[in-house]
């Protein structure tokens, strides 16, 4: 497996829950959406053989839904919370089926890694994660995908990891040289809810003015929101020597493949 810059070696590929579902509608996938995305890739690969990618996408109006039903997040104990565990568990593997679907259809391979099935967590961290199966799937061409999903801890029960929780840990096993998250949004709005003006970077220095900046998101999001995103990946460009990390939208046709050739938009956060 190659360490990633931002044309060649290894990139994580985050698509949002708000880009691939509607998620002011419970259970509703933009299919034509990650079809278009799917595409994307397959054409960065064909321009770039040896582009290594993990891909992940976000639950939206899938596991977000039950999830804040059920409270999942903030643990399971009861037999009602455990099959609200088993609810959430469903509707985001059904989200992901969609999206693999669509990854076949235009000629990709991928090969999903469902959290549920091989992480472990105490208090929200993952403690448990064997990565060779992943790493493999890397080395051999394949695509690797994560999602957002539902894990047993150790200390609460149970709760639900997103993918930034699940890229914070993996990016710092495998080092990859950029972090693309692509959402509806164009980049990190300074006045949210207004949305008149973007960031075009953030660094570390700038977690004073992000608090009043940077809000959580309007729809449902049981997992945090932007202003967790933006804490999490700073804390990782900040720690991973030559990381960077691109929140940007990939509603425009064309820019999730410009970032993966190594083009800047939206918000670039950069130590």
């Amino acid at each position: 497996m190659n360490k990633g810059s931002k044309e060649t070696g290894l990139i994580f590929l985050k698509l949002g829950g708000s880009l691939i579902t509607d998620k002011n509608s419970p259970r509703t996938a933009r299919i034509d959406i990650i079809r278009r995305v799917g595409e994307e890739i397959r054409s960065a690969h064909e321009h770039n053989p040896s582009l290594q990618i993990l891909l992940g996408h976000g639950s939206g109006s899938f596991g977000h839904y039950s999830g804040k039903e059920h409270k999942t997040r903030d643990g399971v104990i009861s037999k009602e919370d455990w099959l609200g565990f088993a609810e959430v568990w469903y509707d985001a593997a059904s989200l992901n089926h969609l999206v693999i679907n669509s990854c076949r259809e235009v000629g990709l391979s991928p090969l999903v890694f469902p959290p549920s099935a091989s992480v472990t967590a105490t208090n929200r961290k993952i403690t448990s994660w064997d990565l060779a199966p992943l790493i493999s799937a890397l080395d051999k061409g394949l695509l690797p995908v994560v999602y957002g999903d539902v894990v047993f801890d150790s200390s609460i029960g149970g709760t639900i990891l997103s993918t930034e929780d699940l890229f914070v840990h993996l990016a710092r096993k495998l080092e990859p040289g950029r972090i693309l998250l692509a959402g509806r949004d164009p980049g990190v709005w300074r006045d949210f809810p207004k949305c008149t003006s973007l960031f075009d970077k953030i660094q570390p220095s700038d977690r004073d003015i992000l608090d009043d900046a940077v809000s959580q998101s309007q729809a449902t999001d049981v997992t945090g929101g932007m202003a967790d995103k933006v804490r999490q990946m700073l804390n990782l460009v900040e720690d991973i020597p030559g990381l960077d990390c691109l929140i940007f939208s990939g509603e425009k046709a064309g820019n999730i493949s410009d970032a993966l050739s190594g083009q800047d938009l939206g918000t670039l956060l950069t130590p």
